[in-house]
């Protein structure tokens, strides 16, 4: 596959990503007695540790950074910091992590932080309050200038820029005519600006946030105003699935997630995943997609050791 998205630079050819992604039919009880046809789009078979849309937005930066240090932000549990780092030691990029959460600093690391620093990450941990202000410009000097990488290449938060809604863009066109609905769990709503985007016509993208606080649509408009110059596609969010918000569970989802697990025989991803297909269930159960409809659900990550 050749697109200016999808970048061909022999300085990623090391990651080998398995594109297009598998396209798997999921027959499934609860969707068949609404006329309903599940499929499952699994970008979490993409590369087996950029997984899913961590590739599809990271590499169009990777290539974008040409050979500098890569920064990047996130909180102590980030999986767009653990594939950054492992990005960054595959393609032997210096990487650093900036971690909101300055007491984290005193305690022995997460496993998911653990394994930054074995892939190579310096992580940098900076207080709430100037976590939230990252993105002024003031801020962000300052913190390029504590960790020494003054012309390094910022990454946002999740992953999600311009580059990266092009990037995903890519996702929609590999599904464009195999489906009525595409369903994609969304944090910083990159994925789904450029998803929406590669539909086309005749589809609709459904965006399930895992952050509480209805923040998302403004988000991807915005997005979607960086990298195309106005909106793309048709596409909506149903905030009611975040179970909390971000890296929170309850019992019922835990439960859901393992059934799901042994009716399709996957391994379902918690803080994302699973609250896609809890919340697909219970849409397909209140009609909200007609009989003769398929849906696909998109796999974006699976579950780390």
């Amino acid at each position: 596959m050749t697109s200016p998205d999808v970048p061909g630079s022999p300085a990623l050819a090391g990651l080998r990503p398995r594109l297009p992604s598998p396209l798997r039919e999921a027959p499934d009880e609860r969707f068949e007695r609404r006329g309903v046809r599940l499929l499952l789009k699994r970008d979490d078979l993409i590369h087996p540790e950029l997984v899913g849309n961590k590739w599809r937005k990271l590499a169009p930066n990777l290539a974008a950074a040409a050979g500098r240090t890569v920064l990047t932000f996130g909180g102590a549990y980030s999986n767009h910091l653990r594939a950054t780092a492992a990005a960054g030691r595959l393609l032997g990029l210096r990487t650093v992590g900036v971690v909101r959460g300055q007491e984290l600093a005193a305690r022995p690391l997460n496993a998911s932080l653990a394994r930054c620093v074995a892939d190579g990450m310096r992580l940098h941990f900076v207080d709430r309050s100037t976590y939230r202000r990252k993105n002024e410009p003031e801020t962000l000097a300052a913190v390029l200038r504590a960790v020494g990488a003054e012309d390094a290449y910022v990454v946002p938060e999740g992953g999600s820029n311009s580059r990266a809604v092009r990037g995903c863009r890519l996702l929609g066109e590999e599904l464009a005519g195999r489906a009525d609905v595409v369903a994609v769990a969304c944090g910083t709503g990159g994925t789904l600006a450029g998803l929406a985007a590669g539909l086309g016509t005749g589809a609709r993208a459904l965006g399930i946030p895992v952050l509480r606080g209805g923040f998302l649509t403004d988000g991807v408009r915005a997005l979607q105003s960086e990298a195309f110059g106005g909106p793309r596609g048709d596409w909506s969010v149903d905030d009611r699935f975040h179970f909390g918000g971000y890296a929170r569970t309850t019992p019922e989802l835990d439960a859901f997630a393992e059934d799901f697990a042994h009716r399709h025989g996957m391994a379902v991803e918690r803080l994302y995943v699973a609250k896609l297909l809890y919340a697909l269930v219970v849409l397909v159960e209140e009609g909200a997609f007609p009989r003769g409809s398929t849906v696909a659900a998109v796999i974006t990550g699976r579950p780390f050791p």
